[in-house]
């Protein structure tokens, strides 16, 4: 359980120092979308996510069945080393071709039998995750136990060291009135900061070595490891596991619907076991609107949406605010077989794209970007973060989630732990309930994103697109229900807005789907203290305080139009695409040209943005952005609030944050000066 662990009990074994792991993770990312078509349903739950109340109960657990004898076969070249992405895929192949392996180190006698010693003594095994629900998302079946040679993928969260020293550096890079503001680090000097500690290197080492685990892999930080094993195996080291397989139509995911555990000197060790638990969440997006092909009627019609012209004019960006630096970039996510076509972006910008110079090429795809059809989500992502961020280089992370045991977003994380160069902003529309998130996952992905401010990066993600969600505690009673990564303390959260016309550029209103609220597990920020004090202080009507925690990180921190948009996906212009995942590639493509002007001055990229933001008002910089102060967003739908959350108000509030970017003024304030 998360919080006080055991002593580790190092037994008579010595503890030589280990020599350095190598190696890179190579999987790329995960995505859940945010983006949605009218008619809008009015769901307070995600997919994927806790049931509310009334809703079907989660798959019953299958029956516990034996696992079948398996042989125990001594390896001839045991490594103590992690071997690197290139040895990895050497050793596999050789094992398949009958051979040894090749690039890795013999282990010293005397940790051969430490190794064999702790595969064989029993002793206390705890749950790392027992907070950690398990439930099959809608549409899902049960499919039967996997075989016992059949391999799953499982990647080790190995405790880091120097995280309160690594919050107050990202306090200090990230506050503009800070001397070291701006003074990132390097991936290298992350690593020497967060490592894991010789002793927990070499703890974990020495418990796979002793199950026969060898296929594995580290990241740059060496703060994870990756490893393919049998599920056999995997159940002996992780007692208490079952490896399940679970259908989707064509796709197939494995998973424990049981609790794993690990021998109790490990728990002060590791953080969690990734690909035990967790299905990825997604949401299609779909638009309402019949497929046409006629790209003249597209052109006709394409004021009755929202286009790349629309968001200029609303934003009050020029044809002339495009990138210009070689050396800047932005990145945008895709998970679960999401893909965009060159074709789509290039037919798009055709459309669109003819008010500013642009590119209708994607620089860079790191990951699997597959030949089926284009996703709407993914299509939707890459034409406006390339719209608004026009002219600047663009990657897109695609992380299919190909394997059964895979978390793809968890997967996105390790890369970029094992990445020296980044983009410097990055654009995610991915979330899941925290109640459906063991809090040991949720802390250890937090301080992923410290680890990314920490290197100057800007971490945006979609509000949701669910309000301020609703679930039934145990009393019966209502909560609304917070969303993460929305609610991490060290992204900045993107909610949504509608014009106040659908038909005209116009002032805006809330966008009801808009995901916002406060955080039941991390505490609100220093930054926005004042800020949400003011809102609690001065709205004119607050739900009843047993809905949501006031003392928690409150989002979003900003929004943007999330209604109605335009997109290309398989060479067919399509109308009223709507959701917070459109809002916030929106965002990241403004934030990614401030970042050109500040790169052509010798200054550094923006970084974590939220301190800076919520001082833009006490500097009296409050006019970059424009304050919403209409509409409500959706929420329980019960006697006590009757499916209303929190209203927009002047000033922040959790519905659509500071407002809508006013893209001259926030470059004013957030560029050179």
């Amino acid at each position: 359980m998360p919080g006080a662990r055991p002593a580790a009990d190092q037994g008579p074994c010595p503890e030589p120092a280990p020599p350095p792991i190598r190696g890179h993770a190579r999987s790329p990312p995960l995505r859940r979308g945010h983006a949605r078509s009218p008619p809008r349903r009015r769901s307070g739950a995600m997919p994927g996510a806790r049931p509310a109340a009334g809703a079907a109960p989660a798959a019953p657990r299958p029956p516990r069945a034996p696992a079948p004898p398996t042989r125990h076969r001594r390896s001839r070249d045991r490594c103590f080393g992690v071997p690197t992405w290139r040895e990895s895929r050497a050793r596999t192949r050789d094992r398949r071709r009958g051979g040894m392996a090749r690039g890795c180190w013999g282990i010293p006698a005397v940790l051969a039998l430490c190794a064999a010693a702790w595969s064989c003594a029993p002793g206390l095994a705890l749950e790392l995750e027992r907070d950690q629900p398990f439930r099959v998302p809608p549409g899902w079946a049960h499919a039967g136990r996997v075989d016992p040679g059949h391999p799953v993928q499982l990647t080790f969260a190995l405790r880091q060291r120097g995280t309160a020293r690594l919050a107050r550096l990202v306090e200090a890079v990230s506050d503009p009135q800070s001397p070291r503001y701006g003074q990132y680090l390097s991936l290298e000097q992350v690593r020497d900061l967060v490592q894991p500690s010789p002793a927990t290197l070499m703890t974990v080492l020495k418990w796979l070595q002793g199950h026969g685990v060898e296929d594995c892999w580290s990241v740059t930080t060496l703060d994870f490891l990756e490893c393919y094993l049998p599920a056999s195996v995997a159940e002996r080291l992780l007692p208490g596991a079952e490896f399940h397989r679970y259908v989707q139509g064509q796709r197939s995911l494995v998973r424990s619907p049981l609790p794993y555990t690990v021998p109790a000197e490990l728990a002060e060790h590791l953080d969690f076991v990734g690909g035990m638990h967790r299905f990825p969440t997604e949401r299609k997006a779909a638009s309402r609107a019949g497929a046409r092909k006629d790209t003249q009627l597209a052109r006709a019609f394409f004021h009755l949406g929202v286009t790349p012209a629309v968001l200029r004019q609303r934003y009050n960006m020029t044809g002339g605010d495009v990138g210009l630096l070689p050396n800047n970039s932005q990145a945008c996510a895709q998970f679960l077989e999401q893909y965009f076509h060159q074709a789509d972006l290039a037919e798009f910008m055709q459309l669109f794209g003819s008010g500013f110079a642009h590119r209708t090429q994607v620089d860079r795809v790191v990951g699997r970007q597959g030949h089926g059809k284009a996703g709407l989500e993914a299509s939707l992502d890459v034409e406006y973060i390339m719209s608004t961020g026009a002219n600047v280089s663009t990657w897109v992370f695609s992380n299919a989630g190909r394997h059964e045991s895979q978390e793809p977003f968890l997967a996105w994380l390790l890369l970029l732990s094992n990445m020296s160069a980044l983009p410097w902003v990055h654009s995610v529309s991915y979330g899941d309930d925290e109640d459906s998130l063991s809090y040991a996952y949720m802390e250890r992905v937090n301080t992923e994103f410290m680890k990314a401010a920490a290197r100057g990066l800007t971490i945006l993600f979609a509000s949701g697109d669910d309000g301020a969600g609703c679930r039934r505690v145990h009393s019966g009673n209502h909560t609304f229900r917070p969303s993460f990564p929305a609610s991490s303390p060290y992204v900045t959260t993107v909610g949504g807005t509608s014009f106040k016309n659908p038909f005209l550029v116009t002032e805006e209103v809330t966008d009801y789907i808009s995901g916002g609220g406060f955080s039941n597990i991390f505490p609100m920020p220093a930054y926005q203290a004042a800020a949400v004090g003011h809102f609690l202080r001065s709205a004119s009507k607050l739900p009843p305080s047993s809905y949501y925690n006031s003392s928690g990180r409150a989002y979003p921190d900003l929004a943007a139009l999330s209604d109605n948009y335009w997109v290309v996906t398989n060479r067919i212009p399509l109308p009223w695409v709507s959701g917070t995942s459109a809002s916030t590639p929106v965002v990241a493509g403004m934030v990614a040209l401030i970042n050109d002007r500040r790169l052509q001055r010798g200054l550094a990229p923006l970084g974590f943005l939220n301190p800076a933001l919520y001082q833009l008002q006490k500097q009296g910089l409050g006019d970059a952005f424009y304050d919403v102060i209409q509409g409500c967003h959706l929420s329980c739908l019960d006697g006590t609030v009757q499916g209303q959350g929190f209203c927009a108000t002047p000033d922040w509030d959790p519905v659509t944050g500071w407002g809508t970017p006013n893209f001259p003024r926030l470059l004013r304030a957030l560029g050179p000066r």
